[in-house]
């Protein structure tokens, strides 16, 4: 016969116990074990959007409101843009300000290494460290924790690689729930007012360090991740190119044309707003227009 357990959730912002029934068979183990079950931790990793408030999802206005802990790295003082995003997007959605912020300090990365996948990977490793022990220390049983990520975490975002590292080492016990946001890629999309794909045809998402390797028959390629303006390199005259810079902030750079025509203007651009703000987040859709 199976065993009914009650468990009460205590001390969350929701200010409510909930009461939790939990049905156990009896070969299932100890209290230990049964404790465990009924009061797992959870954690959300929330797409937040591509930089605009409007861009967050109902799906994650409810996820935001059901948090406990918000876990958010701290990325120096030249970051306080991004800092200040997530705050607005907070006090805008969430109804109860009582959520706990516990700030983790993002170790330094190798931007220059002889070997970029080694130097990414021991940088994943410290960073799963971080999190492991905020995680471990910081959300309570039966607690809610998130992680926000700007545009989707399913795109050029270390945040799930990293969880999949805390989930492998089985150390801290939780649940996960993905929330997807609205891509760069997307914003920049609608910001020109065009179709990533034509009819028929594939679209290439790259970054700025494998452009060089892109297919030969390549006519839409999306580039993210691009420090190096590694357009500069294309030297193919039938190329228009789509870029933006801050999509969906008051930021917000469009330039568009000719890639041969606007390939200065994008890196003086570029140069620019880097050296105002202290850092620049841009992606653009390069397209073949000879077929």
């Amino acid at each position: 016969m199976p065993i009914v357990r009650a468990s009460g959730r205590r001390g969350t912002r929701r200010g409510r116990r909930e009461l939790i029934l939990v049905i156990l068979p009896r070969d299932l183990g100890g209290p230990e074990e049964r404790t465990a079950v009924g009061l797992m931790k959870k954690l959300f990793v929330i797409g937040i959007g591509a930089g605009n408030p409007d861009y967050v999802t109902v799906q994650a206005i409810n996820a935001l409101n059901a948090v406990d802990v918000f876990f958010v790295m701290d990325k120096g003082p030249e970051k306080e843009d991004l800092r200040r995003l997530r705050k607005e997007i907070c006090d805008r959605y969430i109804a109860d300000k009582s959520y706990r912020t516990i700030e983790i300090p993002d170790p330094p990365r190798d931007r220059r290494p002889a070997s970029y996948e080694a130097a990414v990977g021991s940088w994943h490793e410290e960073r799963a460290a971080l999190y492991e022990q905020s995680i471990a220390t910081e959300l309570g049983d039966g607690e809610r924790g998130a992680f926000l990520v700007w545009g989707d975490p399913s795109l050029y975002d270390s945040t799930l690689r990293i969880i999949e590292r805390i989930v492998a080492r089985g150390t801290v016990t939780f649940d996960v729930e993905v929330i997807p946001g609205i891509s760069s890629i997307q914003a920049l999309a609608a910001k020109h007012k065009i179709i990533l794909n034509r009819i028929g045809r594939p679209v290439h998402i790259t970054t700025g360090r494998t452009l060089a390797e892109r297919p030969d028959d390549a006519d839409d390629v999306v580039v993210m991740l691009d420090g190096d303006c590694a357009f500069k390199t294309i030297k193919e005259p039938a190329m228009d190119i789509y870029w933006g810079a801050y999509l969906g902030t008051e930021d917000e750079i469009l330039i568009s044309g000719n890639l041969r025509d606007r390939a200065e203007d994008i890196e003086r651009a570029r140069a620019e707003a880097k050296a105002r703000k202290g850092w620049i987040m841009d992606t653009y859709l390069l397209r073949r227009t000879d077929r």
